[in-house]
């Protein structure tokens, strides 16, 4: 095998490989991870309670209130995020009012 062969196969087998971990991170059983709603950077939610991001990957601002991602279970109201104005806010189990 050539070189450039050799780098093009590995370097398919590691893209595999991140979207598969993607993949299984996204959909892990509700036993190891939780919904944490306000705490993903825009475009890299999981999903959405409401509103115009209801799909993985559209929220349109940091921090969306009704957006959420998977995270570990037990560590979403302990996440800390900054926001645009300087102020922090914990991840919460729910959407965020107001």
């Amino acid at each position: 095998m050539s070189n450039r062969t050799l780098g093009l196969a590995l370097a398919t087998a590691v893209g595999a490989a991140i979207a598969m971990s993607a993949t299984a991170n996204a959909q892990a059983p509700a036993g190891e991870k939780e919904k944490c709603f306000g705490i993903s950077l825009a475009g890299k939610n999981d999903c959405a309670a409401t509103g115009n991001n209801s799909c993985a990957g559209t929220s349109k601002i940091d921090h969306d209130k009704a957006a959420w991602k998977y995270v570990a279970k037990g560590t979403c109201t302990s996440t800390e995020v900054t926001l645009k104005d300087g102020s922090k806010r914990k991840g919460s189990l729910e959407p965020i009012k107001g």
